[in-house]
């Protein structure tokens, strides 16, 4: 029996497992609130829960041994992390925090790792989301070598945008320039492009998108590959759902 909370759920990776497959591992999937800045995996600490974000938006930092920080990828409703365990990684090497508040469900790994057992679509369901993650973080690379600030600036906000209801958006420059790795001062001046070609109202600690088409217009190449491979790898999972193997029993007996 799926809990009542469940009903609820909101996650793109849970909701595409049936409910009978879901509720073999439901219990074990426990309601959290993400509020801004929560640590969900320190960089090289260990992996203790997953997390399956319903709302909000998170960023996977990469921080070198002198204290270096970037965004290397983010992820909201649309996956779970930290991916590693998936693999039977113990470690987190990034770490992991939200940005944008919300909520969620997390799981524990030991729960975690049995549920990949007993259902091999959701196993196949993480490996999918794991390989789109991977095409986003290569493509950020890219981005970052490829294209101006203000083309990745508008890469960034449409990947924020896309997942969250609405338009609004609320970060900080000072946030933004962490992401994206430059100065404070180049995302304010890239902002004022941005907003001076209407595409976004930007206000403090408050970004509204105005002309969705027209940002995805000007980020070019930089936005696009990573959100059409996901789509590819998810879009139809369910049709393909059939040659996955049975399930063979349950968590809780």
């Amino acid at each position: 029996m799926v809990p009542e909370h469940m009903f609820s759920i909101q996650n793109d990776l849970l909701r595409r497992l049936p409910p009978e497959e879901l509720s073999l591992f439901s219990a074990h999937l426990k309601p959290i609130d993400l509020p801004k800045d929560f640590l969900i995996a320190p960089a090289g600490g260990s992996i203790e829960q997953i997390y399956f974000p319903d709302r909000g938006i998170a960023s996977i930092v990469a921080i070198s041994p002198e204290g270096n920080k970037a965004e290397a990828g983010l992820f909201g409703r649309d996956g779970f992390s930290p991916v590693q365990a998936a693999v039977g990684s113990d470690v987190s090497p990034h770490e992991i925090v939200m940005q944008v508040a919300g909520k969620g469900h997390r799981i524990s790994v030991a729960a975690f790792r049995e549920a990949m057992d007993i259902s091999p679509l959701f196993a196949h369901i993480l490996a999918c989301y794991a390989q789109a993650l991977a095409t986003q973080v290569t493509f950020t690379a890219l981005s970052n070598a490829a294209h101006n600030i203000d083309e990745r600036l508008a890469r960034w906000l449409l990947m924020c945008h896309d997942r969250i209801d609405g338009n609004e958006l609320h970060l900080t420059h000072e946030y933004i320039s962490l992401m994206l790795a430059v100065r404070r001062p180049s995302v304010t001046t890239s902002l004022h492009v941005l907003e001076g070609n209407h595409f976004i109202r930007s206000e403090r600690g408050r970004i509204v998108i105005r002309n969705r088409a027209a940002l995805e217009e000007f980020a070019r190449d930089a936005y696009g590959k990573p959100e059409e491979e996901y789509e590819r790898l998810l879009g139809e999972l369910r049709e393909d759902a059939s040659n996955i193997v049975p399930l063979t029993g349950s968590l809780d007996g």
